[in-house]
């Protein structure tokens, strides 16, 4: 019977158990006649001064430590009873893929080392139903659950030799997921969840960079923190293990996109105005491909851009129709189109100060105007990276999603199995 599993050490494939160990058997030289001897039916004998079967588990790796018992219960028809409980050491192939949602499968092989089936033969001392659920001893307080233990009987020979006996047991126990649960799967969903709200910081902060590395340092730190408690193996890797490389993989992309659109949309006095091509691929097509709601508002930022650059060219006219301070051409007219003499003009013009006063405000004028244009182009550009941003985001939500539903299946199909 399994009394607990001591340990599951998946880097050296060894499965620690401590399991109540009875054997029984017939030892026809160890008989009496209980009348002979006051009725006496039972005695208990040192081990090392009878006959005990060479009975040895195949897959054992190490001595564990085991409590000593010195003595055998031996009944007056030659029955023999040693009851004593094992630390068993044994080899088994873990299979770690499903971590930690795993199942193992190990297997306690009992058999002579040296007498053939004819000298030592081995069967159950009980049912194997009774055998397969019986959990009445084992310790279930630990990481690993007890499903069943089935038993099976069978002969082997080794290059045509006699046979041999042996009893084969296979221990199947499950771990326990909830410890694993909370403390490697839950964070890492929160920090993915909290990567994909900060797309949601506009896309000319700069804090949505400086918070994307702060998440991928904090998942680095994490991953260094559970590197320990994930299981080595130099055969195959956890898929836990995978998990944690495509979501660190992930922040990696959030974090290149976002540095794209940061770029993007940064004001420049140098940038240069957004190509036909681009408006028409993101600003026209994409809006409508995406079902961005204010949409609109591209078209209305771009027509009051052209009416503003329209608006200084009807004042830049209107300016240098009225040289000679009239507000309106009308008011001249109807104060008798008086004008001033062309002397005056001329004196004007003359003067040193208003040439300087003329300059300044043609260098102003000429400021703003720069200014407006350099605000419209970073407006486009803003514009520009507002669609895209959407659109990055929606493919990085398609991605998620996708490798979502492929870890679902695959742990469905392995529950399945």
């Amino acid at each position: 019977m399994v009394y607990a599993i001591l340990s599951v050490d998946e880097k050296n494939q060894v499965l620690t158990t401590y399991i109540w160990y009875r054997q029984h058997w017939t030892d026809e030289f160890l008989t009496w006649d209980p009348a002979r001897f006051d009725n006496l039916t039972q005695i208990s004998l040192p081990v090392e001064s009878i006959w005990v079967p060479d009975i040895l588990i195949n897959e054992f790796v190490d001595v564990g430590k085991s409590p000593h018992v010195p003595y055998v219960y031996v009944g007056h028809h030659g029955e023999v009873q040693n009851l004593k409980p094992i630390q068993v050491m044994t080899a088994c192939s873990l299979d770690i893929y499903n971590f930690p949602f795993d199942v193992q499968n190990c297997s306690l092989t009992f058999t002579s080392w040296l007498h053939h089936i004819r000298d030592i033969n081995l069967s159950l001392w009980r049912q194997p139903e009774l055998v397969k659920f019986d959990r009445s001893v084992f310790m279930n307080q630990g990481e690993w659950e007890l499903l069943y233990v089935l038993s099976r009987f069978q002969e082997f020979s080794v290059k045509s030799s006699d046979s041999y006996a042996e009893m084969k047991f296979y221990v199947v126990i499950r771990r326990r997921p909830l410890f694993y649960t909370v403390s490697l799967l839950l964070p890492s969903i929160f920090l993915m969840v909290m990567d994909i709200m900060g797309f949601y910081l506009p896309p000319n902060s700069g804090e949505r960079v400086s918070f994307k590395i702060t998440l991928l340092l904090g998942y680095s730190v994490f991953l260094i923190i559970v590197s320990d408690t994930l299981p080595a193996t130099a055969v195959g890797t956890p898929l836990i293990g995978i998990y944690f490389v495509v979501c660190m993989a992930l922040l990696v992309i959030s974090l290149t996109e976002t540095i794209l659109i940061v770029r993007l949309v940064h004001k420049q006095d140098l940038q240069p105005h957004v190509p036909e091509w681009v408006k028409r691929l993101l600003l026209e097509r994409a809006t409508v491909l995406l079902c961005i709601r204010d949409r609109k508002k591209f078209s209305q930022s771009r027509m009051q851009s052209s009416d503003i650059s329209r608006q200084v060219e009807n004042n830049d006219s209107t300016a240098k129709l009225n040289r000679y301070g009239c507000e309106d051409p009308q008011d001249c007219e109807r104060a008798g189109g008086a004008r001033p003499a062309p002397a005056f003009a001329g004196q004007a013009e003359g003067n040193p100060l208003m040439h300087g006063v003329l300059r300044e405000i043609a260098a102003i004028r000429q400021f703003l105007e720069k200014r407006e244009e350099f605000r419209d182009v970073a407006r486009e550009w803003l514009q520009v990276g507002y669609v895209l941003d959407v659109l990055l985001f929606r493919a990085y939500l398609v991605a998620v999603l996708a490798y979502s539903i492929t870890l679902g299946t695959l742990w469905s199909v392995w529950r399945d199995a």
